[in-house]
């Protein structure tokens, strides 16, 4: 159904992005993440599936763009509870971002820093596995490219990143959350954030070739590189 979006609304930005938007409706729309992902955006599944056979005894992991730090958080859960140290960073160059982390426990074994994934680089950090949530329809082609260029060298052995795949269903589906998202920006950015996102056609077209786009249900892209 992207023929109802025919093309990525890359002209448009999203209210939380603003960095004058207002602090009360932001940490709302922060605190809500963890809804949408826990619902919509399939991480139970990506560890099962992609995450889970490659965590070794102990295994590092690094999130790009981390936002509120709900993944992460989650993420944490699951391999204690399956016997898995692994340790966990969670970089943002919002630092709205990472206030909003400060505000709820965190496990020992996950730290949330200000930065990008070209500063790791440069720093010369390496981490096993690499992954993202909702970061890529931020971003242009070109930008989308470098991260694939960055992930594949701060990781070891795996790189996966999450974002939605444009479409016309997803769009008049999510519209129905402006009935229970109240007071942020949840509805409004998600909007927006479909129309900005690839479908999965356009998604493979501009990234390198060692990266391949998996579609996963419901409206999800999943750009995947493994380490040869």
């Amino acid at each position: 159904m992207s023929f109802l979006l025919p093309n990525r609304a890359t002209h448009l930005s999203e209210r939380m992005d603003d960095p004058t938007c207002d602090a009360q409706r932001l940490h709302n729309t922060y605190q809500q993440f963890h809804l949408v992902n826990q619902f919509l955006s399939g991480w139970d599944r990506i560890y099962n599936i992609y995450l889970k056979p490659r965590l070794g005894v102990a295994s590092s992991v690094l999130d790009v763009g981390c936002g509120g730090g709900d993944v992460l958080r989650k993420l944490a859960a699951w391999t204690k509870r399956d016997g898995l140290n692994v340790s966990f960073t969670g970089i943002d160059p919002d630092a709205r971002a990472l206030e909003y982390t400060k505000l709820h426990p965190t496990p020992p074994n996950v730290q949330f820093y200000r930065a990008t994934s070209k500063e790791l680089l440069e720093a010369g950090k390496k981490f096993d596995i690499v992954l993202s949530n909702h970061v890529l329809h931020h971003l242009q082609s070109e930008e989308v490219y470098a991260l694939c260029k960055d992930s594949e060298h701060l990781a070891n052995t795996f790189a996966l990143h999450n974002d939605i795949r444009r479409s016309g269903l997803a769009y008049a589906g999510f519209s129905l959350t402006k009935l229970i998202f109240r007071k942020s920006f949840t509805t409004e950015d998600g909007l927006l954030s479909i129309r900005r996102s690839f479908t999965s056609g356009e998604l493979q077209k501009v990234v390198p070739p060692q990266w391949r786009v998996e579609a996963m249900i419901p409206y999800r892209n999943l750009l995947i590189y493994e380490s040869r």
